[in-house]
């Protein structure tokens, strides 16, 4: 288990990371919030790639302050990496394993192993330039986990993809939490449908730690549903909409609001996304 205790991360300007203390175990960790919330400064402290300023985090008794031990366990893929565009996946990624010490074959075994729990086993041996972003994201994935980690550590996985590589990438951190304890950063709501629990930051403050159904709690007696005419959605638009689809009748709306947002809403039940929305936004309205 990868704990972290009061960790926590300060610059001249101020903090961009309030110490927390939270724990990762085997399977799906979710790591949710805006942009500049402070889940890559996290993500890097926890993958020893930056200095805390207060507390620490262990792995097996071993601290992120002396990186060179932790890192051993711990797989990291940033946001945005960059490889040689005329190298093959499997060269790359054997690279990498021979970089921490094994030979050539036991490295060109690990390389294909982690390639084909990516499901790029038909398209190892295809030059870099020749793959798609989502097939380049699954390859930073590969290189991360070659030498078999523990915790494997991804920003932003799903960034720039389009629907298909999306739920593609999914399905994969998803079969890897089976046997890891995989940690996904996010702002996108739907990337963390599959995790076991959801841990919010915004503002450099971990606002909540839970499951996903506590997490839509949040916002409960706050939603709002009515249905309406294009006609009079166009004469009249109502505030805090979160929602709207075309019904036979017209428009079915979603609001998030403390008050009636209009004459025919009724209450109902909050979605996680809505129960984000209300813990994001009485956040900011407390700073």
């Amino acid at each position: 288990m990868l704990t972290a205790n009061r960790l926590g991360k300060r610059y001249r300007s101020g903090w961009a990371l309030h110490p927390i203390s939270v724990s990762f175990g085997p399977g799906m960790h979710g790591l949710l919030g805006p942009n500049g919330a402070g889940k890559s400064t996290l993500l890097r402290m926890l993958a020893g790639l930056l200095a805390p300023t207060t507390g620490d985090a262990e792995l097996h008794g071993l601290s992120v302050r002396h990186p060179f031990r932790s890192r051993q366990h711990i797989g990291f893929v940033p946001q945005t990496f960059r490889m040689h565009g005329q190298l093959t996946g499997l060269e790359i990624v054997k690279h990498s394993v021979m970089m921490r010490g094994a030979a050539a074959r036991e490295a060109a075994a690990a390389a294909e192993a982690a390639l084909s729990a990516v499901g790029l086993a038909e398209q190892m041996s295809w030059a870099v330039r020749s793959c798609s972003s989502g097939m380049i994201k699954r390859l930073g994935i590969a290189q991360a986990i070659a030498c078999d980690p523990d915790v494997l550590i991804v920003d932003e996985p799903t960034a720039g993809l389009d629907p298909e590589e999306r739920v593609r990438l999914r399905s994969v951190l998803a079969e890897l939490s089976q046997t890891k304890a995989v940690i996904l950063s996010t702002h996108v709501l739907s990337d963390v449908g599959i995790c076991r629990d959801i841990h919010v930051l915004c503002e450099g403050r971990l606002l909540y730690s839970g499951g996903k159904e506590e997490l839509a709690a949040h916002a409960k007696g706050q939603v709002w549903r009515w249905e309406t005419s294009e006609s009079e959605w166009r004469r009249q638009p109502a505030s805090g909409i979160v929602a709207a689809r075309r019904t036979f009748e017209g428009l079915e709306c979603r609001a998030l609001s403390m008050t009636m947002p209009h004459p025919y809403a009724s209450e109902t039940e909050p979605s996680m996304e809505e129960g984000y929305l209300a813990l994001i936004s009485s956040s900011k309205l407390r700073q």
